[in-house]
């Protein structure tokens, strides 16, 4: 393959990969920004009623559509790829009436039995307000997932990247607000009932609000698009398509149905493990009678631990959006050396995000989390240095299953899982009941599991896409630019915290470690002149760095 077609397809995946991991990587960051102050609004023993519920969510979620959008966008893209665009609308329109077969029903189930699920699953009977809160976001998610999946098979992840921050705008500003409304009625009543956690209760089931909220918001953009991008292209592109038998709905919805539930099995095992660690978890420690401390420690877990170590995660979630529709397209001309191709920027631009940030976490984890959050914080802290290396496994896991995805092997994530989930859950009863160290088992059989499920997945990738991995410039040169990252700023750290406050000198750590970093990259050659371009100022960096002379490719 020559130079110019290897240096297009690396700037492709980082043009619609880039889209959508900097759109992921805000709506995190503004996530993160929103559960500061949410915990803060509703303690930790609030989040942990939050967690819970969002936890049954998620696998409600993840059951019903969440990897709509994923399914759909191979299925748009491979019938887009052969110019069959009145196939490509009618894939749509079946989407769109699996969304809302699923959705709803996911709804009327959550709101019927909310409370089986929050007392019998989890342990923690006073997460069922926030759950049925939750609830009809199940329906709105699921047409906005169908929608989503149709313009990433059609090659543009502007759409779905300007709804996620639209999303997360709306869900944080009405989430802080309700959060604080209820948690003030919730005050009242709770002293009138002698009941001290029906306000933390009462304030997770107001934070809820905003997740229908956001869903909303982004619904409402995605479809005006749809109808602008239909008016724009879609009607001149069906005129000429000279396609002349299309597939019957009983055929797309047969296909829709067949491609989205080896996706959705895959999923839900892929991430059943948060739900069933933290009901192994609450089950175990009210039997230890530690009540309390299990409210407090799942709250620690999911609102401080989990808030941070999913942000650059969110760059491999962006990824496999990208990536799945992408190779689907050149597995359906059998261009398996471009597939090959994509494969490695995937995962070589993954390694370069998600490396740094990891040790940096693993560095800095106590002031970070002094500097970001309230309540316990030593805690989190320990939760950090134990389980950073989480970051990359899950990187590397997700980005797994949406290449498997992508050129069709889409029972093998499914069976990976599986396995991976076996050695998570015995993991987690060792953890727990011979080494008896709480929630700091959760973290370990967390990290276990996306260990398990990446090296699986990669040995997957190997047999069937006959892929090479190369290590040099993936791992090796971003694991000591990050190792020597690490080092500078623990000592720029403790230099600067001896006459500034803790937050400063952690700022300051932070900023010296960017630096650090892209310039041992490009004197150790571990990065190419696309992906720098790719960053923010990007262009202004590398014309600086070439002119020290520090870059050079």
């Amino acid at each position: 393959m020559s130079k110019e077609k290897k240096q297009s397809i690396a700037g492709g995946i980082l043009v619609q990969g880039g889209i959508l991991a900097i759109a992921g990587i805000i709506a995190r960051a503004i996530g993160l920004v929103r559960r500061i102050p949410l915990t803060n609004i509703i303690g930790d023993v609030g989040n942990g009623y939050y967690a819970n519920a969002y936890e049954i969510y998620s696998i409600v979620l993840l059951l019903s559509s969440y990897s709509l959008p994923v399914a759909i966008s191979r299925l748009v893209a491979a019938r887009t790829e052969k110019g069959q665009i009145k196939n490509t609308q009618k894939y749509f329109y079946g989407a769109l009436l699996f969304a809302l077969i699923s959705g709803g029903l996911s709804c009327i189930l959550v709101l019927i039995f909310a409370d089986v699920l929050a007392t019998n699953i989890m342990s923690e009977p006073k997460s069922a307000m926030a759950l049925r809160v939750l609830a009809p976001t199940l329906l709105i998610f699921a047409v906005m997932g169908a929608i989503r999946g149709y313009f990433q098979g059609k090659g543009t992840m502007v759409v779905t990247a300007i709804s996620q921050i639209i999303e997360q705008i709306v869900l944080v500003v009405t989430s802080l607000v309700f959060a604080s409304l209820f948690f003030q009625i919730g005050t009242k009543f709770g002293n009138v009932m002698m009941d001290e956690k029906f306000a933390p209760a009462l304030g997770a089931a107001g934070a809820t609000v905003g997740c229908g909220m956001g869903a909303l918001a982004s619904l409402l953009y995605v479809a005006v698009n749809y109808q602008l991008y239909v008016k724009k292209h879609i009607q001149k592109e069906v005129a000429l398509d000279a396609t002349k038998r299309t597939e019957k709905m009983g055929k797309v919805m047969l296909t829709i149905f067949l491609t989205v539930v080896p996706f959705i099995l895959s999923t839900v095992i892929y991430n059943v493990s948060g739900i069933l660690n933290q009901s192994l978890y609450n089950h175990y420690m009210e039997g230890i009678g530690e009540i309390d401390l299990k409210t407090l420690a799942m709250g620690v877990y999911s609102g401080k631990y989990k808030v941070l170590i999913n942000l650059p995660i969110a760059f491999a979630n962006a990824m496999v959006s990208t990536i799945v529709p992408s190779l689907s397209a050149s597995i359906t001309k059998n261009d398996h050396l471009t597939a090959r191709m994509k494969v490695g920027t995937a995962i070589r631009i993954t390694m370069i995000i998600t490396i740094p940030c990891a040790v940096g976490l693993a560095v800095l984890g106590r002031p970070i989390v002094d500097m970001l959050f309230n309540g316990e914080i030593d805690m989190a802290a320990r939760m950090l240095y134990i389980g950073t290396l989480s970051i990359i496994f899950f990187a590397l896991s997700t980005l797994g299953n949406g290449v498997l995805q992508g050129i069709g092997k889409i029972n093998i994530p499914v069976i990976n899982a599986a396995i991976a989930l076996v050695f998570n859950v015995l993991s987690l009863l060792l953890f727990l009941h011979g080494f008896k160290i709480g929630i700091y088992a959760v973290v370990l059989a967390n990290m276990i599991f996306s260990l398990i499920m990446c090296v699986l997945n990669h040995v997957a990738i190997h047999r069937f896409l006959h892929y090479k991995q190369e290590m040099k410039r993936t791992f090796l040169i971003p694991l000591l630019c990050s190792v020597i990252m690490g080092v500078i700023i623990f000592l720029v750290y403790i230099l600067f915290k001896l006459f500034l406050p803790d937050y400063a000198a952690c700022l300051i750590a932070i900023g010296v470690g960017v630096i650090v970093y892209l310039i041992t990259m490009a004197i150790f050659k571990g990065i190419t002149s696309e992906i720098f371009k790719s960053l923010p100022m990007g262009d202004q960096l590398l014309t600086m760095f070439r002119r020290f002379g520090l870059f050079r490719n």
